[in-house]
């Protein structure tokens, strides 16, 4: 096969986190990437992303390792919508969106009634409400509003009237989540909950005490830190000792005796899990916004990890450390030199997170530029490691926060 039709092996899939009024991640939507340098969909046939995303999210990933019990939005053109061998497992977790550009007539709405007999949801998405369009309003479960469009209220109203959630989709700041919410949206989604005004929601928790929090982190990231001053500052926070032990005596751990005692659970659990274990639960805790953001940092954390076990040059545990710092500030609404200054971190992690110099700070460029998608200079061969890293930290990722976010 010749270079110029040889099929490309490193597109890969994007989440993007729906969350609902109170800010709780809710669901998330699978965007199809035909490689990770691309910051849009950039899709010459609509049948084969939907196809290749879909085969990635239900069959190399699945759907629990994916998004836990979250549900799952995927965008599907009517060639997927008619075609029955395409359909994945079905699943209550599973959204079908119909796009605005889907031609509506009798034999798609036969098949979208057939789609919600078998148990599927339905999200029309960017729909504009016409005498056409105007069958689908019947069967579908989520509307999606476009928020950078003019609104119709007398539309909303309609929707209203048949029942069905609305989402407001590309909601760009605080302001217009604020506006949504009080127009009565269910769902949200867009790039609101990443800028710095997720800071200063005022439904955030604020039981965490944030400097008790950075003093056991500055503890836990010594060289040598001692288990017993440890103890005494885990058992000073009631709430996370309890929920450390619930963690620690769960399935995922495969304990054929629990643990009853702190200090059982920091020997048990050795060092390196217990820091990956404390730092979700203390993010966990300090409300809505770190539960949305969360996935992000532990993806980005076990990526540099898994990289670093790949090219054998740098300690993997300190890559971890590294992709975690480089994000952690952002969740505590600090600025970042100033927590990694009262933080007693290795020097090499400071400078790697700060300037992006050494081979530790390679490998959280190398990440960072995966995510923001600027790996236009990149192999083939560096894009498809990227991928299975993505993939398999994501995987990593949700099972962690699986039940902490229950």
């Amino acid at each position: 096969m010749s270079e110029s039709v040889r099929p490309p092996t490193h597109y890969c899939i994007a989440l993007q986190p729906i969350c609902d009024a109170k800010m709780q991640h809710r669901a998330d939507e699978m965007l199809y990437r035909a490689a990770p340098d691309s910051l849009h969909a950039q899709i010459d046939c609509g049948l084969t992303a939907t196809v290749r995303a879909c085969s990635t999210a239900f069959y190399e990933i699945g759907l629990r390792a994916l998004v836990g019990d979250r549900l799952l939005f995927f965008n599907a053109p009517r060639e997927w919508l008619l075609e029955p061998d395409l359909l994945p497992p079905s699943s209550d977790q599973l959204v079908i969106e119909v796009l605005e550009s889907v031609t509506v007539d009798d034999q798609l709405l036969r098949r979208l009634e057939h789609l919600r007999e078998q148990g599927y949801r339905l999200a029309l998405d960017d729909f504009v409400l016409t005498e056409q369009t105007r069958p689908l309003l019947e069967l579908a479960d989520i509307i999606k509003v476009d928020m950078l469009q003019p609104q119709d209220p007398a539309s909303l109203d309609i929707y209203r009237q048949h029942g069905v959630q609305l989402l407001a989709e590309k909601v760009e700041d605080m302001a217009t989540f604020e506006r949504c919410r009080a127009a009565g949206f269910d769902l949200f989604q867009g790039y609101f909950y990443a800028r710095p005004e997720i800071q200063g929601l005022s439904c955030r928790r604020r039981e965490s005490n944030q400097a008790a929090q950075i003093q056991l982190l500055n503890h836990l990231y010594r060289d040598n830190p001692d288990f017993r001053q440890l103890e005494s500052l885990l058992v000073q926070d009631p709430e996370l000792c309890v929920t450390l032990l619930r963690q620690v005596n769960s399935a995922a751990y495969h304990r054929p005796h629990p643990v009853s005692s702190i200090r059982r659970a920091i020997t048990t659990l050795g060092l390196q899990r217990l820091k990956r274990l404390i730092l979700t639960l203390l993010l966990a805790r300090n409300g809505p916004a770190s539960l949305l953001m969360l996935p992000q940092l532990l993806t980005r954390a076990a990526m540099c990890e898994r990289l670093a076990l790949h090219f054998g040059t740098a300690p993997p545990d300190e890559a971890f450390t590294v992709g975690t710092f480089s994000l952690i500030h952002t969740l505590l609404g600090r600025p970042r030199d100033a927590l990694l200054d009262s933080l007693a971190l290795d020097a090499r992690i400071k400078h790697a997170i700060r300037t992006g110099e050494g081979e530790l700070g390679r490998l959280l460029r190398l990440v960072q530029a995966h995510e923001s998608a600027r790996l236009d200079q990149a192999s083939e061969e560096l894009i498809d490691l990227l991928n299975d890293s993505y993939l398999h930290a994501r995987s990593w990722a949700t099972e962690q926060l699986y039940n902490v976010s229950r």
